[in-house]
C-alpha cells in the first residue's frame, strides 16, 4: 500500500475523528463468537487492498477478492479506480481509516448487494488492526464498518508499548520456513499480533495483527495453506 502527498497533520484532522474513533473502537470484539472459529474451520475468506498510482495521491485502485478454501479458488473480484478526498496524514498513525476505508467499505457493500452468498467469514486487510498506536488501525475500521471479522496484514511494524523494531531483529533472524512466527506482546503481556514468515522465498515478514491469547499460536505450521488457515483463527471484528 503506497500513499503520498504528506500534509500538515493539524490542518487536516477533524476533531470529531478522535471522538468517533473511540466510539468505533468500543465495538471491537476480541473473542471467538462464530462456529467456524471454535471448529477451527473456515470456507471463504476475502482480501482487501488500496493501491495508489505513483505520483498521484488522489487516485487509487480499490480491490476486494474472495477465495474459497482449501483450494484458494477466486470466486469474486471487485476492482475499481477511486478518487480520495482526504490527503495522507503523516505522524501518529495517520488516521488511514478515514482516508482509505470508505472505498473498501463500498466494495464490501457491493458484494453484499450483488452476491450475498459469497460474503466471506473473514477478511484480510492490507493495514494494521489493533497493533496500532491508538489500538484502531485500518483493518479495525473496516471490520467495524462492514460488521465482519477482519485481520490486519501489514509489512511495517509500529513501535509501541514494549514492541520495538530493534528488539524484534534477533527473533526475525530465526524465522526460516513459511509459517514460522512469534507473538508481538505488549509490556503488560497482551498479544496484539504475530510476525510471520511469508511463503515466498524472501526475507520479508508479515505483521498479522489481532488480539488473542497464546492458545492459538501453536496452530501455525506446515506449508502455505496451514499457516494461512490458522492466522484466520483470531481477529478483530465489528459487533
Amino acid at each position: 500500500m503506497e500513499s503520498g502527498g504528506n500534509v500538515d497533520e493539524d490542518s487536516v484532522i477533524d476533531a470529531n475523528w478522535i471522538v468517533e474513533e473511540e466510539k468505533f473502537k468500543s465495538k471491537i470484539i476480541c473473542h471467538d463468537m462464530y462456529d467456524w472459529q471454535h471448529k477451527r474451520c473456515i470456507s471463504r475468506v476475502g482480501g482487501m487492498d488500496l493501491s495508489f498510482i505513483k505520483g498521484n495521491e488522489k487516485v487509487a485502485c480499490a480491490a476486494l477478492v474472495i477465495c474459497e478454501l482449501p483450494d484458494f479458488e477466486v470466486v469474486y473480484e471487485d476492482i475499481k479506480m477511486v478518487s480520495l478526498t482526504i490527503p495522507y496524514i503523516p505522524g501518529f498513525a495517520g488516521f488511514l481509516g478515514y482516508r482509505e476505508a470508505p472505498a473498501l467499505v463500498e466494495a464490501f457493500s457491493r458484494l453484499c448487494d450483488t452476491n450475498p452468498s459469497l460474503v466471506p467469514e473473514c477478511i484480510l486487510v492490507d493495514g494494521n488492526g489493533v497493533l496500532h498506536p491508538r489500538g484502531y488501525g485500518l483493518a479495525s475500521h473496516v471490520g467495524v464498518l462492514c460488521d465482519v471479522p477482519a485481520v490486519g496484514v501489514a509489512k511495517n511494524l509500529y513501535q509501541m508499548d514494549g514492541i520495538l523494531r530493534d528488539d524484534q531483529k534477533q527473533k526475525i533472524s530465526h524465522l526460516r520456513e513459511p509459517g514460522d512466527h512469534f507473538a508481538l506482546k505488549t509490556n503488560s503481556g497482551n498479544t496484539l499480533g504475530l510476525l510471520v514468515m511469508t511463503p515466498c522465498r524472501s526475507q520479508n515478514t508479515l505483521n498479522i495483527t489481532f488480539p488473542d491469547d497464546d492458545r492459538d499460536l501453536a496452530l501455525f505450521g506446515g506449508g502455505k495453506s496451514a499457516w494461512f488457515h490458522c492466522l484466520l483463527i483470531s481477529f478483530v471484528s465489528g459487533s
